[in-house]
């Protein structure tokens, strides 16, 4: 890291509430990317009704740890969440018991699974610069981070279907539960700053 970017980078939501020493950095990252995966597990398994398909909490997970865990580490542990469903344990999106294997990694949602890892990055870089802090700014960071996701994701689907379908089934029916979740997520990052801030 240059110095440059140094000076413009600010603490995570995850350095501010746990702050790493030297000694225990490598611990500390291996139990949020762990807690970070099993978040995600749940995240997928949990469906919201709402019309015309139900939606589940995983890219708001995505997002919302890209955001608190900064690009290395939310990235990586997203990939990590991947590598799991890669093994065969059920962690995506289905029944408990569904939502594992290697050919979900290339199939219809492989890109968005890719998505998410590059939204995750990205939340993350955009965080580190204090784009989680104020409404405005986590409005477009969580909004960045979700037209990611949709571009990896319709850009593999319209490769596989064509990009009619692709839209009419892999964008359409989640814009409405998207926009909530973005909303949610907006209202959240300040306010936890500001619990934050009086515990500091």
């Amino acid at each position: 890291m240059s110095i440059a970017e140094s000076a413009l980078s600010r603490p995570t939501l995850a350095a501010a509430l746990w702050p790493a020493t030297q000694n225990s950095k490598l611990a500390r990252n291996v139990i949020l990317a762990l807690g970070g995966t099993a978040l995600l597990w749940l995240s997928a398994k949990i469906q919201v009704p709402l019309y015309p398909v139900p939606i589940t909490m995983q890219t708001l997970a995505v997002l919302l740890l890209g955001v608190a865990y900064g690009p290395r580490l939310g990235a990586a542990t997203v990939a990590l969440y991947l590598l799991e469903a890669a093994i065969g344990l059920p962690v995506l999106a289905g029944g408990w018991s569904e939502g594992a294997g290697l050919h979900l990694l290339y199939g219809p949602t492989g890109g968005y699974l890719a998505g998410f890892v590059v939204a995750a990055a990205v939340c993350g870089l955009l965080a580190e610069r204090g784009w989680d802090r104020s409404l405005p700014q986590a409005a477009a960071a969580m909004v960045i981070g979700n037209l990611i996701i949709y571009a990896l994701g319709l850009a593999w689907l319209a490769w596989q279907i064509g990009a009619p379908a692709a839209i009419r089934y892999g964008l359409l029916p989640f814009l409405l539960g998207d926009l909530l979740k973005i909303a949610l997520g907006t209202c959240g990052l300040p306010a936890v700053w500001k619990i934050v801030g009086r515990r500091q």
